[in-house]
């Protein structure tokens, strides 16, 4: 992938495995999905933000609404002040759980193009 492809993908935080699938299935544009599997440390965290060029891009975070989703948010708020936060309800507490139609809805608020299949 060209530098230039890169700066124009979208990127989307998640914590798990679980979660970039289901987002990946659902999404309908290119969009970078990177994993930090739970919290991390932040000399890991710098270089995600590093290999993937984070400041330089549009980056969503879209993790648990549980204590270790809330604690990575907190943590990834101030590595990437400029990132764009989609929240889950706290009813279903992971996105791994969130039916499909309202991971859509919340992807779709935050301008991310969606398969419109998933809205029904």
């Amino acid at each position: 992938m060209s530098r230039l492809s890169l700066m124009e993908n979208k990127l989307i935080i998640v914590e798990g495995r679980t979660d970039k699938e289901k987002v990946a299935r659902i999404v309908n544009e290119e969009v970078d999905i990177v994993c930090t599997n739970g919290t991390i440390n932040v000399e890991r965290l710098e270089d995600l933000i590093e290999s993937f060029e984070m400041d330089e891009r549009d980056v969503y975070i879209l993790v648990d609404e549980d204590a270790a989703g809330k604690k990575l948010r907190k943590q990834l708020t101030k590595e990437l002040p400029h990132a764009v936060h989609i929240y889950v309800d706290k009813s279903y507490r992971e996105v791994a759980a969130t039916p499909e139609p309202e991971l859509s809805v919340a992807l779709l608020a935050a301008h991310i193009q969606i398969n419109p299949m998933y809205l029904s």
